[in-house]
């Protein structure tokens, strides 16, 4: 059995009988089954297995082609499609120069630390081409990591370094649990995790009697075990119930005084709102926001009675923020903690994006293993993550971001591995429009993703279990080697090796490798992290000992409750990192900026693209349960949760009934943007004005009878929109989306996401 680790779970592995088979690590009290994947996509089909160039980049050269996507590929030998990739970087970058390059590679890719794709290829713009425009923030946490350091801090202080599982089991009496904390999600961290804690850390609370809330349309947001309540309001509408909550508190002075005056700013402007005597006039009461949520008046009024004077931790998903307006929940999550006097009490406060991750909720290690060094980017022009259809659309087109006006740069060259924004993206039609505009768009992939099919050059990687690295965070106990476990498929080889070859080409191997080897930089990564370790008196064998073992457990610091514990504790020492080092609840510098999609406060916004009596359902577009993101989407575990080889829509009985649908039935999902097909499931856990589908089905587009675009497979992404949750920070809104749902008669389109692409051999 080798040790080897993934970003859903360390595991064992090995071959029998010519098949392999991996077993989740004996430590991990709940196993996540997503490691399934894997046996069935190591040699899958799907693989790409040699280099690949598009027919019509290969004829006509590099320029801009609305062909990608859509054109055929044509095999090369390694050296050949080097030599050609390197006189192309070379004319883009004396061209145009290193900004006319966007290294994008957002994506989860592997766990080991060495060959983190983006590591990988941004080291290798730095280092060879001198930089690349470069993207900021997350698709899962691109609007809540701008706010949150204008009200608390960075976001990372606010969901790493804060609340504790422990701290729940030990003190918390209600988690409000806006968004839920699905499990699914709870069982992904970024780097592996090799201990499953979070669904018997709610067992164990909830049997001390701690109450958990789900605040969501969705009532397996929390797991049975948590016993939760289910309070399932209309998508879009948390800020509103918050502030109904918050309305009743103040109103009955069930609110913590003395904490808002002696660890607040901006309250008195806040106030004013809240209880109409703002711009607006309108008194944000229960009755006020029930009407918006869908939720009863006496419903609110009881909650929030309930709340006072115990120990609340108020807990906002990923989910929230990930739809226009995302700021609000999140600024307000913080706000109602700060009234009820909670934050900085362990269990208590504020527990930002707990759930939505299993780095969440655990202690910081005394040490942890280092990263991949980037080298120094000498571009200074960025864009925020989720703005690239609009980078490549709009070249030199200005936008604001966070009180900056910046200006869309011109890409000529998008170099991408480990990643797939045929997935993350939203509107996908219009992504593959600006994907089109390009000269060039080379792609390092495992299989064909729709992300390949739109490359121009497509350079066959290993996969994790091909390769040696080593998987570590911050917060998981321990430290895994991950040994090689298979051959690599075809012609594939590492990132790694194949940066060094183009590095060569373009005279800068020195500066790219080192001089080292993969191996050689595993090794030196290990030493580094050894040397920490030193430096705390602590013990760590030698490579060759760690490496024959196959991991190592790692000290946890002890549990201080971070920023906010000691902000509580004696606020002049350790103020905010924030204007006032107070908990902002309004905040002059946004106010300053004139946003009206981000005003001062937190603020009950409208959403721009309601349902409609055309489109009267919300499409929920959460994160799958079979699959991380994309990836792996050709594993049998991911394929066996399919329904007639599509992806699942879970719908509720009335919605069915009223439109002829039954259970098994295909569906179409339709609003302006386009079209997609799934496979109905008829479930009373979702709410009557709902649709679920998650995301990560792997694009698959025909066009319609009436020339609309049409994903087979069931990718929701063909209907969310492509727009900025606000100005101030211009995150992903592809959460929730205004779409009709019908019974799909006509003849079924065949499947073609998972035919690869590439000749008979």
């Amino acid at each position: 059995m080798k040790s080897h680790s993934s970003h859903w779970g360390a595991f064992r592995a090995r071959w029998r009988d010519g098949a392999l088979q991996v077993l989740p690590h004996p430590a991990d009290p709940d196993p996540n089954r997503l490691i399934d994947n894997l046996p069935g996509a190591i040699r899958n089909s799907i693989r790409v297995s040699q280099p690949m160039v598009r027919r019509g980049w290969l004829e006509n050269g590099p320029g801009p082609d609305a062909k990608r996507g859509r054109d055929e590929f044509v095999p090369m030998p390694w050296d050949e499609v080097l030599d050609r990739l390197a006189v192309e970087l070379k004319r883009v970058g004396d061209s145009y120069g290193a900004s006319a390059i966007f290294g994008g590679s957002y994506g989860w890719s592997s766990a080991g630390r060495f060959h983190h794709a983006q590591s990988q290829v941004h080291r290798f713009l730095n280092t060879v081409m001198d930089g690349y425009v470069r993207s900021v923030n997350t698709y899962s946490a691109g609007a809540s990591a701008v706010i949150l350091p204008h009200v608390l801090g960075p976001a990372d202080n606010v969901a790493r370094r804060n609340v504790t599982w422990e701290q729940i089991i030990d003190h918390t009496d209600v988690v409000l649990a806006f968004g839920g904390m699905a499990i699914k999600n709870t069982q992904v961290a970024s780097g592996g995790v090799s201990r499953h804690v979070e669904r018997d850390a709610m067992r164990r609370a909830a049997d001390r009697g701690c109450r958990f809330i789900c605040v969501s349309p969705l009532r397996d947001d929390l797991p049975p075990e948590a016993r939760a309540e289910w309070l399932a309001l209309k998508p879009l509408t948390d800020t509103a119930l918050m502030l109904g909550i918050a309305h009743t508190l103040v109103a009955e002075g069930l609110h913590d005084e003395a904490f808002i005056e002696g660890f607040c700013a901006g309250w008195a402007e806040f106030e004013q709102y809240l209880l109409g005597r703002g711009a607006d006039a309108i008194e944000k009461s229960a009755a006020w926001a029930g009407a918006i949520c869908g939720i009863s008046e006496a419903v609110i009024l009881d909650l929030a009675r309930s709340l006072a004077k115990k120990r609340v931790l108020v807990t906002t998903s990923l989910s929230l923020q990930r739809s226009e307006h995302g700021e609000q929940p999140i600024w307000m999550a913080a706000v109602l903690a700060a009234m009820l006097g909670q934050l900085g009490l362990p269990g208590g406060g504020l527990g930002y994006a707990l759930g939505s991750l299993a780095h969440y909720g655990k202690s910081d290690n005394v040490v942890a293993i280092g990263a991949l060094p980037q080298g120094e980017n000498h571009v200074s022009d960025f864009i925020p993550v989720a703005r690239i259809a609009d980078m490549l659309l709009k070249p030199g087109d200005v936008f604001d971001y966070n009180g900056q006006r910046l200006r869309y740069p011109h890409i000529r060259l998008a170099y991408w591995a480990g990643g797939n924004p045929f997935h993350h993206h939203q509107d996908l039609g219009r992504l593959a429009a600006a994907v089109g505009r390009l000269d060039t768009f080379v792609v390092h992939e495992i299989a064909w993703t729709a992300t390949a099919r739109h490359a121009d050059i497509v350079l066959p990687s290993t996969m994790t279990l091909e390769r040696e690295d080593i998987a570590g965070t911050p917060t998981d106990p321990l430290l895994m080697a991950m040994h090689r476990v298979a051959e690599p498929y075809g012609q594939a080889r590492d990132d790694y090796e194949i940066f060094a070859d183009l590095a060569e080409r373009l005279g800068r191997w020195n500066e790219f490798t080192e001089g080292r080897t993969s191996r050689q930089w595993i090794e030196h990564m290990y030493e580094e992290f050894r040397t920490k370790m030193a430096a705390h008196d602590l013990p760590a064998p030698s490579f060759e000992e760690f490496w024959e073992r196959g991991e190592l457990e790692l000290p946890k610091k002890t549990d201080d409750g971070g920023m906010l514990r000691a902000f509580r504790e004696n606020p002049v020492a350790h103020p905010l990192p924030t204007p006032s080092g107070k908990v902002q609840i309004s905040s002059a510098v946004i106010q300053s900026l004139g946003y009206a999609s981000c005003p001062g406060h937190p603020a009950w916004l409208a959403p721009t693209e309601p349902v409609s009596a055309e489109h009267p359902l919300y499409l929920i577009a959460n994160q799958p349960r079979t699959r991380l993101h994309s990836q792996f989407d050709f594993g049998d575990y991911s394929r066996q949760h399919k329904r007639r080889g599509r992806e699942v829509c879970s719908i509720h009985p009335s919605v069915a009934a009223v439109r002829g649908i039954a259970d098994g039935d295909i569906v179409k999902v339709f609003n302006r943007r386009g079209v997609f097909l799934a496979c109905a499931e008829i479930d009373e856990g979702v709410s009557p004005d709902v649709l679920r589908v998650p995301t990560g089905a792997w694009y698959d587009p025909v066009m319609d009878e009436n020339g609309r675009l049409l994903c087979v497979h069931g990718n929701p992404n063909v209907l969310t929109r492509d727009i900025g949750t606000s100005s101030l920070a211009q995150g992903c809104s592809g959460q929730v989306t205004a779409v009709e749902i019908e019974r799909y008669t006509g003849s079924l389109p065949p499947i073609r996401a998972f035919i690869s692409p590439e000749p008979s051999q």
